[in-house]
């Protein structure tokens, strides 16, 4: 059973309703898909790789050239040779301000000189570099290295050897470069990480006396990524609220009327009388303002029909009551009486109202079905001159014994075509010509007139009858109205021909009016919209 009281929506689904979730899914889609993927930075991890690559290498190739200018002598057997006193000394001061760690290897590939081994009377010492306390920073850069993945994810790498005396055989770069041409290499470290090396051959007249590996790690390519990630991070963020915000603007702006509009009929669907009313948006002149237009278009055209229905329904008992009063009272005298010619006549009038109701009840059923089938069909072109030239002969030929003569007056060659149902058109027409054949003379004339007029169809129906009072063009269109010629029998119509054939015509979009003829007698005009 339905409830009498509109139902309640929950406050949550109010503020927070499907419609505005899916407006924040869909505008914050781009910007998530787009900071997961930039958080992996691929094309521009190998960018970086490659430029610290090139550096490193062009650092190579400056300390081979200064070596090989300032630090190289002739060998005993030919060629030349490292200088083992200058050399080494040459190297750290080159490398030292870059803070790379720096190797010299003689032609026979064996390393000469490193700036991490210093020589003192007592030995060598090895020097290795504490690492410093991890700010918040580099702690989040290694984590998100961690869960995001290393600066390298390819093929397997060499691994970088970590002893203290390595040679040639340990560097493949290295063998390259004691070749005479520079080379780099990418090398995995032992914990995780990644070391990058470039070498260069140390020359002197062309011929190599030695090589040059620099190594660097990681750190600075992933410190550059880091700060990379975390400006994306700040764009996103501020993107992000940006995002939230213009979506709950758009969702406030559109679910929010939508909420409205939909509780506002909510209301006007389970309310009484007409307290509850569509609220108008027109003013927002977008989609929303013409959906609120409409509905309450909608409301207003439903409350018109059921007043209709109502005004129908008291007219339809009213009309009934006379007859059945008529035939109860004709029935109960008939049976107190015993004269025959009295009951002969109580029995006539017995018929006569049986008729009456007959009449009435089939002209309202047409009535209450005409709405409902005008709404279903579906309209196709329909020739008024056809239908008039057949009109005007059935009515020529069964009215010639009344002496009444049928004109028809439309142009030859247009069809005057309009959309719509040519049975319905077919009885408004019958009805306008019979109505004027009541009312005519012995012996006048009805007047047929069609023709084409600024997109319209315009067809008239005159005759030369006493017209139509002044102050009833409009009322004889009301439901039950009659206005019957002297002497005609009571009863004959309902008065409801005219009122379903404006039915009719405003069903196909044109009007239905009445007038009075200069030279007497009414004119009933139709207009419709031509195809």
């Amino acid at each position: 059973m339905t409830s009498l009281h509109p139902r309640k929506l929950p406050r949550w689904r109010v503020l927070a309703s499907p419609l505005t979730r899916r407006i924040l899914a869909v505008n914050l889609l781009a910007p998530v898909v787009l900071v997961a993927g930039l958080f992996y930075l691929d094309h521009y991890k190998q960018e970086l790789i490659r430029s610290e690559l090139e550096g490193l290498g062009a650092q190579a190739a400056m300390i081979a050239a200064a070596i090989g200018e300032g630090a190289v002598m002739e060998a005993d057997g030919g060629g030349y040779d490292l200088n083992p006193l200058v050399a080494p000394s040459m190297l750290r001061r080159l490398a030292e301000p870059a803070k790379l760690r720096a190797r010299l290897f003689d032609r026979d590939g064996d390393q000469t000189a490193d700036t991490r081994v210093r020589h003192s009377p007592k030995g060598a010492v090895q020097i290795e570099e504490l690492p410093s306390i991890p700010r918040w920073s580099d702690r989040l850069r290694l984590s998100l290295e961690k869960h995001v993945g290393h600066l390298w994810e390819g093929e397997t790498l060499p691994p970088y050897p970590e002893g203290h005396s390595p040679s040639a055989a340990d560097f493949s770069e290295v063998g390259v470069a004691l070749a005479g041409r520079p080379d780099w290499a990418l090398r995995s470290r032992k914990g995780g990480g990644l070391m990058l090396t470039a070498t260069a051959p140390v020359q002197h007249y062309k011929q190599v006396a030695g090589a040059v590996l620099l190594t660097s790690d990681d750190a600075a390519i992933g410190r550059s990524l880091f700060q990379v990630r975390v400006a994306i991070l700040e764009i996103f963020t501020l993107s992000l609220g940006l995002t939230i915000g213009l979506s709950l603007y758009m969702a406030g702006t559109i679910a929010r009327p939508i909420r409205k509009l939909a509780l506002a009929a909510e209301r006007v669907r389970h309310g009484h009388g007409r307290a509850h009313a569509i609220p108008d948006l027109s003013d927002r002149r977008d989609e929303i303002g013409e959906l609120s237009l409409a509905l309450k278009d909608m409301t207003e055209a439903l409350w018109r029909r059921m007043d209709a229905i109502e005004a129908f329904a008291a007219d339809v008992s009213h009309e009934i009551k006379n007859p059945l009063t008529s035939l109860r009272s004709a029935v109960e005298t008939a049976a107190r009486i015993e004269n025959p010619e009295q009951q002969r006549r109580l029995m006539a009038i017995i018929l006569d109202d049986v008729g009456r109701l007959n009449r009435l009840i089939t002209d309202i059923s047409d009535a209450s079905r005409v709405d409902a089938e005008m709404s279903r069909i579906e309209t196709a072109p329909v020739s008024m001159s056809g239908l008039l030239d057949t009109l005007a002969e059935v009515y020529g030929t069964t009215t010639a014994d009344q002496g009444l003569r049928i004109v028809l007056d439309r142009p030859d060659d247009d069809p005057l075509t309009v959309m719509g149902l040519d049975s319905r058109l077919m009885q408004v027409l019958r009805n306008l010509i019979a109505n004027a054949v009541s009312f005519s003379p012995p012996g006048g004339v009805i007047a047929l007139g069609a023709q084409h007029r600024d997109g319209r169809i315009v067809v008239t129906v005159d005759d030369q009858g006493p017209g139509i009072p002044a102050n009833k063009l409009e009322a004889i269109f009301e439901r039950f109205y009659s206005e019957r010629p002297e002497g005609e029998k009571f009863g004959t119509h309902s008065g409801l021909g005219l009122s379903i054939s404006r039915q009719i015509i405003d069903a196909h979009g044109g009007s239905l009016t009445a007038a009075n003829r200069d030279g007497g007698g009414a004119r009933f005009i139709l207009d419709l919209p031509a195809a």
